[in-house]
């Protein structure tokens, strides 16, 4: 099977403590794979060091067969692999269309001198790339609001500009940080739909990160489970949900099998 990316015993310490080791990971093109376990597992620390947010002491990290090692998180984000973030980083002060038109500039190529004298490649260029944003937004119900202030949407809406703006990089693997945090359940469903409809019209590959176990369940195909920083469990969502370590993990008491 080709993988899109392909994670091998990576692993780092701050300190004397350990927060990833030996983590593998292998996805293939067009999976949603999901990325489980308890508070303080990892997963995020994982996130950073698939994002060139952190440098991975020990391994390998490879999108597409090209190496990821070293780079800084904007060459990685050109190389195909974006991300939201756990904690929202939006530019409050600017409006949700230029939220995303910053980062759909990521694949713009005109040069300085086109945009101070605005020639008319950079004018056509401009209006593709408007274009796409009001496209992307529309797809998650956000495109009465490009006017707004980013920081004036609601919880929810912004966790959806989240999502629009890592979409508008042209991503190959995009991954998503508790993108349902904060959301009430009928939003939650819409989360579900949004997620399977870019994935299919984008022909996207998705790793997510969730706490909301019903929502990984039932879009989720294939689930890795962290637990202090070590993988203790990969399968099906089946195979997850009756895991005796998994179990341990998430409730604290050991279940041992009949």
């Amino acid at each position: 099977m080709s993988f899109l990316l392909d994670v091998q015993r990576i692993g780092i310490s701050f300190g004397g403590l350990k927060a990833v080791q030996d983590f593998t990971l292998q996805i293939a093109h067009g999976a949603l794979h999901g990325l489980i376990g308890p508070n303080g597992a990892g997963k995020t620390t994982v996130f950073n060091l698939l994002t060139g947010v952190y440098l991975p002491q020990t391994g390998s990290i490879h999108l597409g067969g090209v190496s990821l090692m070293g780079r800084k998180p904007f060459q990685i984000a050109a190389a195909g692999l974006s991300r939201t973030f756990q904690n929202i980083r939006l530019f409050g002060e600017l409006s949700v269309l230029d939220n995303v038109r910053i980062a759909c500039h990521l694949r713009g190529r005109h040069s300085l001198t086109a945009t101070v004298l605005r020639t008319s490649f950079y004018r056509r260029q401009e209006a593709a790339i408007e274009e796409r944003a009001m496209t992307l937004l529309s797809i998650f119900d956000l495109g009465d609001l490009a006017h707004e202030q980013a920081r004036n949407l609601s919880y929810g809406d912004q966790r959806r500009l989240e999502i629009v703006r890592a979409l508008a990089t042209v991503p190959k693997l995009i991954l998503l940080d508790e993108p349902a945090a904060g959301m009430n359940p009928a939003e939650k469903i819409e989360l579900a739909k949004s997620i399977e409809q870019i994935r299919k019209q984008f022909n996207l590959t998705v790793l997510l990160i969730e706490h909301d176990m019903s929502l990984v369940m039932d879009i989720c195909e294939r689930i890795t489970v962290l637990d202090y920083g070590q993988i203790i469990a990969e399968g099906t969502p089946g195979e997850i949900q009756s895991n005796p370590k998994v179990i341990e993990a998430y409730l604290g008491e050991v279940v041992t099998e009949s």
